[in-house]
C-alpha cells in the first residue's frame, strides 16, 4: 500500500495541498473533529502530543498572528477557551507547527511565536529572584534552565525576548513587559566578555554586551 493510499484512507476529509500551504476547501467538520480532541484531552491536563504520530492530512486555515491571535479561514477565533482548547494539542514539528490528535495532524501558519507573554511576575527567595510569565492561553511558566528566555534582534532597534512554554513553543513577550525585564538587568562576564542580561531561578539569560546596553530596547 502506499503511503499516498494510507493517508487517504486514515485522514478524515482530505484536500490536496496547494502552494499557498493552505487546505483550498477548510471543512467543518475537521475543526469540530480537532476541537472534540482537544476538549476530551484538556479535562485531563496536556496530551502527551510529543508520542502521537498520526498521518500528516495536510493543512488547515489557521493562522497565530504575532499579536497572538489565531484566526480560522480568515476570522479570529473570539473565544478564548476555545483558543486554549487548541493550544493544548499544538506541536512543533521540524518543518511546521501542526495541531495533533492521535489520529491525524495538521499544519497550520504561525507569523512568529504560538504563545504571547502577557503578565510578569517576580519572585524573590534564597537563591535570588525568579521570572514568572502567564500567557495569553493563561499558564504560568517561570524562567529556569528548563524554560529559558532568549533575545533576538527586532524589526527596527531594540530586540524581542521569548520564553519557552515548553517542549519547542516559545512566547514573545509584549513590548510593555521588556522594560520590566530591562529594569531587573545587571551586567555578568560570560565567556570573558561583560554581558547585560537578567537573572531567573540561578540561572543568567544575556541579551547583549554590557557596552550596547544603550542600544538594546
Amino acid at each position: 500500500m502506499s503511503s499516498g493510499t494510507l493517508r487517504d484512507e486514515r485522514c478524515e476529509i482530505m484536500a490536496e495541498t496547494p502552494a499557498n500551504g493552505l487546505n483550498p476547501h477548510p471543512s467543518a467538520p475537521r475543526f469540530d473533529t480537532l476541537l472534540q480532541v482537544a476538549t476530551a484531552t484538556g479535562k485531563r491536563g496536556l496530551p502527551p502530543v510529543h508520542l502521537w504520530n498520526p498521518p500528516d492530512c495536510g493543512n488547515i486555515d489557521m493562522r497565530i498572528a504575532a499579536d497572538g491571535t489565531w484566526f480560522y479561514q480568515k476570522t479570529p477565533i473570539g473565544r478564548p477557551a476555545l483558543v486554549r482548547l487548541f493550544s493544548t494539542i499544538l506541536r512543533k514539528d521540524p518543518d511546521r507547527y501542526v495541531l495533533v490528535t492521535p489520529v491525524e495532524r495538521v499544519g497550520i501558519v504561525v507569523d512568529d511565536a504560538p504563545f504571547l507573554g502577557v503578565e510578569m511576575r517576580v519572585e524573590q527567595g534564597p537563591g535570588g529572584q525568579t521570572l514568572h510569565f502567564r500567557s495569553n492561553v493563561d499558564d504560568w511558566t517561570a524562567v529556569d534552565a528548563a524554560h529559558p528566555l532568549r533575545f533576538e534582534p527586532g524589526a527596527s532597534a531594540g530586540l524581542k525576548p521569548y520564553f519557552r512554554v515548553r517542549a519547542d513553543l516559545w512566547a514573545l513577550v509584549k513590548r510593555a513587559l521588556f522594560y520590566d525585564i530591562v529594569a531587573l538587568g545587571e551586567v555578568r562576564e560570560v565567556n570573558a566578555t561583560k554581558m547585560f542580561g537578567v537573572a531567573s531561578a540561578g540561572e543568567f539569560f544575556p541579551m547583549a554586551p554590557a557596552d550596547e546596553i544603550g542600544a538594546i530596547a
